[in-house]
């Protein structure tokens, strides 16, 4: 058997794809950090434009409380309390609880174990394990819990003789993206004379320049795109748009001052690893202005704690690297937020949980326009079918500034 590159692409499509990424990634990457990322990661094939996928989620773990709970004492006949709560979903019965505040004679978190929910009336119906004991009479009570005090999810605790529990009702979400049709189209009046298939393809300059330019757009469409379909009257045919992955960040953190305090920048890195089991090294892709006020974090307590002078590279990137108690940032200054209004702006993503949806990977293909009347030219059509998805919203976070001047 001849092996072609068509045989390739029908028995190891993959194959050519790679070698076609490896390429790409290194056109310019600074450049372009979302879709260079994307390259490197495990693309899914889809037959598709509309991409169905399920964006991981957790049960909330934690709850606040609503109205004054008032101190009470507890009886014999009555070992339990009742408190209102804004997620009673977020607890399941036979499961225990902390609330922040509420400790016992030793000073010790009173833990709690939930005998029922009424979830109609946003009510816990909660017994304490360690409550209160008076050192004069032995009586126990539960203390003051104040309205706004966390109600934190524990571990469950079963009987001897349970089999079954209370169902896990935190399933993913079904989430929907649209593959965009990537086109850019060069001609010139003879081109290659010689074989130029996918692998071993060669740019000229020409073709590298559109490549950058189509990358560039790809690079915006991944960020901020708004995922539709319309109907485009002269074409006769549905356009699909992708949704870009901004607005699919589960997180968003603020900042309004000029310049970003260590402690406010901590503030946000706090609230960018922590929450849901993410990863703890993440990507930070800012706009100009972003990324010069992270520069001014210079004092001796913050270049120890958090600034590394250290270069990193990976994916084919240079990163600066922030490091924190709760995660390292690799960081990348990125012109097309700027481009996009964004200049203030950061996102925040792990590249753990970016997948790429591929429907065609990208191709060049030969058009002889001279054959068929329309141009005494020749073209090179190069085309990708794809789009980004944050299957774990809660594990990325946008950085905004709040005081915007129009």
């Amino acid at each position: 058997m001849i092996q072609t590159i068509e045989t390739t692409a029908q028995q190891a499509p993959e194959l050519l794809r790679n070698d076609i990424d490896q390429r790409l990634t290194k056109l310019r990457p600074m450049s372009t950090p979302v879709d260079q990322i994307s390259r490197f990661t495990l693309a899914r094939p889809v037959n598709s434009m509309k991409v169905g996928y399920y964006a991981l989620a957790m049960r909330d773990f934690e709850a606040k409380v609503t109205a004054n709970f008032l101190q009470t004492n507890l009886t014999e006949n009555n070992q339990e309390i009742s408190i209102k709560v804004n997620k009673p979903s977020a607890f399941d019965v036979s499961e225990t609880v902390m609330i922040s505040g509420a400790v016992d004679s030793n000073g010790e978190p009173i833990v709690f174990y939930v005998m029922s929910i009424d979830r109609a009336k946003m009510t816990l119906n909660l017994r304490p394990i360690n409550p209160v004991i008076d050192s004069d009479n032995g009586a126990s009570s539960v203390p003051r819990i104040e309205k706004g005090s966390t109600v934190m999810r524990m571990g469950r605790a079963a009987g001897e003789l349970d089999v079954q529990t209370g169902q896990y009702e935190s399933l993913p979400e079904k989430k929907e993206n649209y593959c965009q049709i990537f086109k850019t189209q060069i001609e010139q009046s003879t081109l290659l004379t010689r074989s130029n298939k996918e692998v071993g393809w060669t740019m000229s300059d020409q073709e590298e320049v559109a490549i950058y330019d189509m990358r560039l757009g790809m690079e915006r469409s991944f960020l901020f795109g708004h995922k539709a379909v319309i109907n485009d009257p002269v074409k006769k045919c549905d356009v699909y748009l992708t949704g870009g992955i901004w607005n699919q960040a589960g997180k968003e953190a603020n900042y309004s001052d000029e310049t970003i305090s260590a402690k406010e920048w901590t503030e946000i890195m706090a609230m960018a690893f922590t929450g849901h089991n993410s990863g703890k090294r993440k990507v930070l892709i800012g706009g100009t202005k972003l990324i010069e006020r992270l520069s001014l974090l210079t004092t001796e307590s913050t270049q120890r704690l958090m600034m590394s002078e250290q270069k990193v590279t990976r994916w084919g990137l240079d990163f600066s690297e922030m490091i924190s108690k709760f995660g390292t940032l690799y960081v990348i200054h990125s012109e097309v937020l700027d481009s996009c209004g964004h200049t203030d702006d950061g996102i925040i993503i792990d590249p753990e949980y970016l997948t790429k949806y591929v429907h065609t990977p990208f191709k060049a293909e030969t058009l002889d326009l001279r054959t068929s009347g329309q141009r005494n030219t020749e073209a090179v059509v190069m085309t990708e079918i794809s789009c980004l998805v944050l299957r774990h919203p809660m594990a990325h976070c946008r950085i905004i500034k709040t005081d915007k001047q129009d």
